[in-house]
């Protein structure tokens, strides 16, 4: 089971950095990572360049142009580039303890997704980790939400990723998805633009598709940094597109994943 690694990113290089190096101190590599940019400044290409020299695995740049936040359509494009069996989705400012590989392998279970938690830095915890270049925390650290988060415990991760079709808490900044399922779903829905849903919209069509999703806690480890939030979005129309895709029962979204596949038929070239 090949494992492609697809990180969102826009005009954040110095937390790009951190997510990147810790995908690179992982104990189990991916076989590649894919950053797929919604329309970086050049600041971002010239980091992943410098990054790309001494890169331990296989290190893709996707850009597309900035015309607004379209999250969809940079994730589906990584999809579609991606040489995995397994695809994880990660955000670019969340940076993954050393056994987020191998517990996402761990855990990947065919008809199932997978989905994982965050671990909720406030400013200054943020400002301390890019300033040192972190990528680990500890349960004690001043600064975190959700602390338990930073507990990794397989033994009961196991007993919380009984597979089921909970509609609470989907995130898909961190998340994994057989490549295939992806492709019957048809991606993330590119009708769906701005602030949040897309991914809450692909799971409930997983959902009517018959996969399963399995949480996981105390495993598969990811530490979010503080931003500013986006969330309080009123009238939001994406919220709409998810209420008639749950209304229909829909598989599929008309606009997604498939007008990317012809692209990337032959695989992107890797930075070095």
């Amino acid at each position: 089971m090949r494992i492609s690694v697809a990180v969102i990113t826009y005009n954040w290089p110095q937390a790009l950095a951190l997510v990147l190096r810790a995908l690179a101190a992982q104990g189990e590599l991916p076989f590649e990572v894919i950053v797929t940019d919604d329309g970086s400044r050049e600041d971002t290409r010239a980091l992943l360049q410098a990054m790309a020299r001494d890169y331990p695995v296989r290190l893709v740049h996707l850009w597309q142009p900035d015309d607004g936040a379209r999250m969809s359509r940079a994730r589906n494009r990584a999809i579609a580039a991606a040489q995995g069996d397994y695809v994880i989705l990660l955000d670019g400012d969340m940076v993954a303890e050393r056994h987020f590989i191998a517990d996402h392998r761990a855990f990947a279970r065919p008809g199932c997704l997978v989905q994982g938690s965050r671990v909720l830095t406030d400013e200054a915890l943020t400002a301390r980790m890019l300033a040192g270049q972190r990528t680990g925390l500890g349960f004690f650290e001043r600064g975190i939400e959700r602390r338990r988060h930073t507990l990794r415990m397989p033994w009961l991760a196991r007993l919380y990723a009984r597979p089921g079709q909970r509609q609470r808490g989907i995130k898909s900044c961190n998340m994994g998805f057989w490549r295939d399922d992806l492709i019957r779903l048809n991606g993330f829905n590119e009708a769906m633009t701005g602030w949040g849903r897309e991914d809450t919209e692909l799971v409930a069509r997983a959902f009517h598709a018959g996969l399963l999703r399995r949480d996981v806690r105390f495993s598969a480890l990811a530490f979010h940094l503080w931003h500013r939030t986006r969330k309080n979005v009123v009238d939001n129309p994406n919220d709409r597109v998810l209420a008639a895709t749950r209304a229909s029962g829909a598989i599929r979204c008309a606009d997604g994943l498939e007008q990317h596949l012809a692209e990337f038929a032959a695989p992107p070239p890797a930075l070095r």
